[in-house]
């Protein structure tokens, strides 16, 4: 059962949620052969959405798109560990209508970025804009570039890293290079070095769960700050230093390629400054 977690499951232990030949079990039962194991997977917790003024930054905004510049520590849509505060409550508030083809967490949401990264989304106000961003996504055509800052010093200019990420089989919060994962594409150039670390700009091909992160990882330049995939001994920030600082888009009414382009965070020019002045 790979889609919940270990401290779910045995949470509907406890709420008597599973059973054993029709007789509810404590958890520490000892299973046997021919055992009949039922689990009545409760329904999900209905979560209240409300508008939220969170001074959202937002870039552009028309009849069709939005695009925002998320901070760092701000979740994309509610979710049982985050039921306000997120960008979707900030979108409620500051914006008249989104699209409703996501369920009803997640309104005018295309696509996401990680809490801890920083940078530009484009959402959709209505159903037709959110096909049409949908498709480009898939269809690759869409432009994302981010910038992150790494461990160690890349000696190449550019790189591509083509290697398939699916949840890792170790811990399940996390995602990893695994051969039966997806198809999972990422383009690097470095922008600048430093004494242990460098600046690259990235592009996406494919857009899996955390995968500047987990490619970073997989080839031995870690994200600096980055809680999951990094090591101990890190740069001190607001979580990872990852930011989304282009996106480039079709206009799903005008066909009109737009461009948009979002500044780094005040804690990642700090961190690049002192680098600059150690070298």
């Amino acid at each position: 059962m790979s889609d919940y977690s270990r401290s779910q499951i045995q949470q509907w232990i406890k709420d008597q949620h599973v059973s054993i030949d029709g007789k509810t079990v404590k958890a520490n039962y000892k299973v046997s052969a021919g055992d009949q194991i039922l689990i009545e997977i409760p329904a999900p917790e209905e979560l209240d959405l409300v508008p939220e003024n969170l001074d959202l930054v937002i870039v552009y905004e028309d009849d069709d798109v939005v695009v925002v510049n998320k901070p760092q520590g701000m979740v994309v849509h509610p979710s049982a560990g985050h039921p306000k505060g997120t960008l979707v409550n900030g979108l409620l508030y500051q914006v008249k209508n989104l699209s409703t083809i996501n369920d009803v967490i997640r309104p005018g949401i295309v696509h996401r970025i990680d809490k801890d990264t920083s940078g530009l989304l484009m959402v959709a106000k209505n159903d037709h804009a959110h096909e049409a961003l949908a498709k480009q996504l898939k269809d690759k055509t869409s432009l994302r570039k981010y910038v992150a800052l790494v461990h160690g010093e890349i000696s190449h200019e550019k790189g591509r890293i083509e290697a398939p990420i699916g949840r890792s089989k170790v811990n399940r919060k996390m995602q990893a290079v695994i051969e039966e994962g997806k198809s999972a594409v990422t383009h690097f150039e470095v922008l600048q070095r430093f004494e242990g670390f460098t600046l690259i700009e990235l592009q996406l091909e494919t857009g899996r769960t955390h995968q500047i992160r987990v490619h970073m990882q997989y080839i031995g330049y870690p994200v600096a700050g980055d809680p999951l995939y990094g090591p101990k001994k890190t740069l001190k920030g607001n979580g990872q230093f990852l930011h989304a600082k282009l996106l480039g888009f079709e206009h799903p009414t005008t066909g009109e390629m737009m461009v948009f382009e979002a500044p780094l965070p005040e804690i990642f020019k700090k961190t690049l400054k002192q680098l600059k002045e150690k070298d």
